[in-house]
Protein backbone atom coordinates (compact mmCIF):
# COMPACT_ATOMS: atom_id res chain seq x y z
CA UNK A 1 0.00 0.00 0.00
CA UNK A 2 1.42 3.56 -1.15
CA UNK A 3 2.29 5.73 1.71
CA UNK A 4 0.00 8.74 2.21
CA UNK A 5 2.29 11.98 2.55
CA UNK A 6 1.39 14.67 4.73
CA UNK A 7 3.43 16.92 4.89
CA UNK A 8 5.83 17.73 1.57
CA UNK A 9 8.05 20.24 0.95
CA UNK A 10 9.77 21.64 -2.58
CA UNK A 11 13.29 23.41 -2.73
CA UNK A 12 11.72 25.45 0.83
CA UNK A 13 13.81 28.24 1.56
CA UNK A 14 13.90 31.08 4.10
CA UNK A 15 15.64 34.31 4.04
CA UNK A 16 16.04 36.98 6.90
CA UNK A 17 17.96 39.65 6.69
CA UNK A 18 20.33 38.49 3.34
CA UNK A 19 20.81 35.15 5.47
CA UNK A 20 19.13 31.30 4.79
CA UNK A 21 17.57 30.44 8.20
CA UNK A 22 16.19 27.06 5.96
CA UNK A 23 17.87 26.83 2.51
CA UNK A 24 15.95 24.36 -0.44
CA UNK A 25 14.91 22.11 2.18
CA UNK A 26 12.99 19.06 0.11
CA UNK A 27 11.20 16.18 2.09
CA UNK A 28 7.99 14.64 3.25
CA UNK A 29 6.53 13.14 5.85
CA UNK A 30 4.02 10.34 5.55
CA UNK A 31 0.77 9.75 7.40
CA UNK A 32 1.24 7.92 10.66
CA UNK A 33 4.87 8.73 11.28
CA UNK A 34 6.45 10.02 14.09
CA UNK A 35 8.81 12.58 12.79
CA UNK A 36 11.44 13.90 14.36
CA UNK A 37 13.44 17.36 13.74
CA UNK A 38 16.73 17.68 15.39
CA UNK A 39 19.64 20.11 15.63
CA UNK A 40 21.25 22.92 17.56
CA UNK A 41 19.63 26.41 18.35
CA UNK A 42 19.79 28.10 14.93
CA UNK A 43 19.21 24.96 12.50
CA UNK A 44 16.33 25.93 11.55
CA UNK A 45 13.87 23.56 13.15
CA UNK A 46 11.71 26.18 14.67
CA UNK A 47 11.25 28.76 11.54
CA UNK A 48 10.24 25.05 9.86
CA UNK A 49 7.92 24.92 12.23
CA UNK A 50 6.54 28.89 11.57
CA UNK A 51 5.73 28.35 7.97
CA UNK A 52 3.99 25.16 8.86
CA UNK A 53 1.35 27.26 11.51
CA UNK A 54 1.42 29.51 8.61
CA UNK A 55 3.17 32.32 10.93
CA UNK A 56 5.39 33.15 8.23
CA UNK A 57 5.52 32.78 4.83
CA UNK A 58 8.98 30.86 2.79
CA UNK A 59 10.93 33.25 0.68
CA UNK A 60 10.72 30.68 -2.21
CA UNK A 61 9.56 26.95 -2.38
CA UNK A 62 6.69 25.39 -1.24
CA UNK A 63 5.31 23.52 1.61
CA UNK A 64 1.74 22.39 1.66
CA UNK A 65 0.09 20.22 4.91
CA UNK A 66 -2.17 17.26 3.24
CA UNK A 67 -1.65 18.67 -0.48
CA UNK A 68 -3.07 22.11 0.42
CA UNK A 69 -0.09 24.89 0.50
CA UNK A 70 0.30 26.20 3.94
CA UNK A 71 -1.44 29.88 2.77
CA UNK A 72 -4.23 28.02 2.84
CA UNK A 73 -6.11 28.26 6.41
CA UNK A 74 -7.67 24.66 5.69
CA UNK A 75 -4.63 22.95 5.54
CA UNK A 76 -4.49 23.52 9.10
CA UNK A 77 -8.13 22.45 10.50
CA UNK A 78 -6.54 19.23 11.59
CA UNK A 79 -3.40 20.08 12.88
CA UNK A 80 -2.67 20.22 16.73
CA UNK A 81 0.34 22.63 18.19
CA UNK A 82 1.93 22.98 21.51
CA UNK A 83 4.93 25.46 21.59
CA UNK A 84 7.93 25.43 24.29
CA UNK A 85 7.48 28.11 25.73
CA UNK A 86 3.38 27.85 25.98
CA UNK A 87 1.80 29.96 28.77
CA UNK A 88 -1.31 29.43 31.18
CA UNK A 89 -2.90 32.49 32.69
CA UNK A 90 -2.39 31.58 36.49
CA UNK A 91 -5.97 32.77 36.95
CA UNK A 92 -7.36 29.95 34.66
CA UNK A 93 -7.50 26.22 36.03
CA UNK A 94 -6.53 23.50 33.35
CA UNK A 95 -10.20 22.98 32.60
CA UNK A 96 -10.85 26.70 32.16
CA UNK A 97 -7.83 27.03 29.63
CA UNK A 98 -9.12 23.91 27.97
CA UNK A 99 -12.32 25.00 27.86
CA UNK A 100 -11.42 28.24 26.09
CA UNK A 101 -9.23 26.06 23.33
CA UNK A 102 -12.42 23.88 22.66
CA UNK A 103 -14.89 26.94 21.64
CA UNK A 104 -11.50 28.30 19.59
CA UNK A 105 -12.24 24.78 17.41
CA UNK A 106 -16.10 25.41 17.06
CA UNK A 107 -17.22 23.04 20.03
CA UNK A 108 -19.44 24.07 23.09
CA UNK A 109 -21.79 23.11 26.03
CA UNK A 110 -21.60 19.48 26.47
CA UNK A 111 -19.50 18.82 23.39
CA UNK A 112 -17.01 20.60 24.79
CA UNK A 113 -16.88 19.81 28.28
CA UNK A 114 -16.99 16.07 26.77
CA UNK A 115 -13.80 16.76 24.69
CA UNK A 116 -12.24 18.57 27.80
CA UNK A 117 -12.42 15.33 30.12
CA UNK A 118 -11.46 13.05 27.66
CA UNK A 119 -8.17 15.15 26.22
CA UNK A 120 -7.79 15.05 30.28
CA UNK A 121 -7.93 11.39 30.90
CA UNK A 122 -5.27 11.19 27.95
CA UNK A 123 -2.56 13.13 29.28
CA UNK A 124 -3.86 12.02 32.95
CA UNK A 125 -4.86 15.61 35.00
CA UNK A 126 -7.99 14.08 36.18
CA UNK A 127 -8.28 15.75 39.99
CA UNK A 128 -5.88 19.18 39.49
CA UNK A 129 -7.89 19.98 36.45
CA UNK A 130 -9.69 22.86 38.63
CA UNK A 131 -6.97 24.03 40.68
CA UNK A 132 -6.03 27.54 39.25
CA UNK A 133 -2.62 26.83 37.15
CA UNK A 134 -0.58 29.20 39.18
CA UNK A 135 -0.40 25.78 41.35
CA UNK A 136 0.75 23.70 38.74
CA UNK A 137 4.39 22.54 38.41
CA UNK A 138 6.11 22.51 34.78
CA UNK A 139 5.14 18.93 34.25
CA UNK A 140 1.48 19.49 34.92
CA UNK A 141 1.27 22.24 32.44
CA UNK A 142 3.14 20.29 30.15
CA UNK A 143 0.27 18.06 29.95
CA UNK A 144 -2.10 20.38 29.97
CA UNK A 145 -0.70 22.16 26.98
CA UNK A 146 -0.65 18.90 24.95
CA UNK A 147 -3.65 18.12 25.91
CA UNK A 148 -5.04 21.35 24.35
CA UNK A 149 -2.95 20.01 20.94
CA UNK A 150 -5.27 17.27 21.23
CA UNK A 151 -8.48 18.77 21.43
CA UNK A 152 -10.64 18.20 18.34
CA UNK A 153 -8.72 14.39 17.95
CA UNK A 154 -6.27 16.35 14.75
CA UNK A 155 -4.59 13.93 12.08
CA UNK A 156 -1.51 16.16 12.55
CA UNK A 157 0.44 16.92 15.96
CA UNK A 158 3.29 19.66 16.29
CA UNK A 159 4.91 19.43 18.83
CA UNK A 160 7.69 21.46 20.38
CA UNK A 161 9.78 20.23 23.21
CA UNK A 162 6.46 18.49 24.76
CA UNK A 163 8.69 16.78 27.31
CA UNK A 164 10.33 19.59 28.98
CA UNK A 165 9.61 19.50 32.92
CA UNK A 166 7.94 16.01 32.63
CA UNK A 167 9.64 13.46 35.26
CA UNK A 168 10.35 10.09 33.95
CA UNK A 169 6.64 8.82 34.50
CA UNK A 170 5.55 11.87 32.71
CA UNK A 171 8.04 11.05 29.46
CA UNK A 172 6.85 7.16 29.50
CA UNK A 173 3.78 8.40 29.13
CA UNK A 174 3.65 11.10 26.66
CA UNK A 175 5.77 8.38 24.61
CA UNK A 176 2.58 5.45 25.26
CA UNK A 177 0.15 8.79 24.36
CA UNK A 178 2.18 9.08 20.95
CA UNK A 179 2.19 5.32 20.41
CA UNK A 180 -0.93 4.81 20.31
CA UNK A 181 -2.05 8.43 17.87
CA UNK A 182 0.42 6.78 15.61
CA UNK A 183 -1.78 3.89 16.13
CA UNK A 184 -5.00 5.53 14.79
CA UNK A 185 -2.63 6.81 11.81
CA UNK A 186 -2.08 10.46 13.39
CA UNK A 187 1.48 12.14 11.85
CA UNK A 188 3.28 13.46 14.78
CA UNK A 189 5.91 16.22 13.96
CA UNK A 190 8.07 16.39 17.49
CA UNK A 191 11.05 18.90 18.37
CA UNK A 192 13.34 17.75 21.17
CA UNK A 193 17.04 18.39 22.18
CA UNK A 194 16.45 14.97 24.18
CA UNK A 195 17.73 12.73 21.51
CA UNK A 196 17.50 9.46 23.57
CA UNK A 197 13.72 10.22 23.86
CA UNK A 198 13.37 10.90 19.71
CA UNK A 199 15.52 7.34 19.30
CA UNK A 200 12.89 5.77 21.50
CA UNK A 201 9.95 7.24 20.05
CA UNK A 202 10.40 8.30 16.34
CA UNK A 203 10.59 6.15 13.48
CA UNK A 204 12.06 8.95 11.17
CA UNK A 205 14.32 11.88 11.47
CA UNK A 206 15.99 14.47 10.45
CA UNK A 207 19.40 16.30 11.39
CA UNK A 208 19.07 19.91 10.47
CA UNK A 209 22.31 22.36 10.62
CA UNK A 210 22.48 26.27 9.23
CA UNK A 211 19.42 25.66 7.54
CA UNK A 212 19.67 21.94 5.65
CA UNK A 213 19.10 18.92 6.16
CA UNK A 214 22.39 16.76 6.84
CA UNK A 215 20.47 13.25 6.79
CA UNK A 216 17.25 12.23 6.75
CA UNK A 217 15.86 8.65 7.32
CA UNK A 218 14.63 5.79 9.49
CA UNK A 219 16.14 5.99 13.22
CA UNK A 220 17.24 2.24 12.42
CA UNK A 221 19.00 3.60 9.08
CA UNK A 222 20.63 6.67 11.09
CA UNK A 223 21.92 4.87 13.87
CA UNK A 224 23.68 1.78 13.27
CA UNK A 225 26.63 -0.70 15.10
CA UNK A 226 26.94 0.19 18.84
CA UNK A 227 25.84 4.19 17.85
CA UNK A 228 23.40 5.84 19.50
CA UNK A 229 21.35 8.99 18.14
CA UNK A 230 23.73 10.94 19.96
CA UNK A 231 26.72 9.84 18.59
CA UNK A 232 25.51 10.08 14.92
CA UNK A 233 24.11 13.84 15.47
CA UNK A 234 27.60 14.98 16.98
CA UNK A 235 29.21 12.95 14.16
CA UNK A 236 27.44 14.80 11.72
CA UNK A 237 27.43 18.43 13.65
CA UNK A 238 31.14 18.03 14.24
CA UNK A 239 31.88 16.62 10.29
CA UNK A 240 30.04 20.43 9.67
CA UNK A 241 32.65 22.07 11.55
CA UNK A 242 35.65 21.36 10.74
Amino acid sequence: MEAITVIETQDLTKIYKGQAAVENLSFKVNEGEIFGFLGPNGAGKTTIVRMLLGFIKPSSGSMTINGRPTSDPESRKHLGYIAEQHMIPPYLSGFEYLSRHASLIGLSGKNAAKEVDRVLEIVAMQGPERKKSATYSRGMKQRIGLGAALLGQPTLLILDEPITGLDPIGIRDVRKILENLRGQGVTVILNSHLLSEVEKTCETAAILYKGKILIKDTINAIVKDNETLEDVFIRYIEHENE
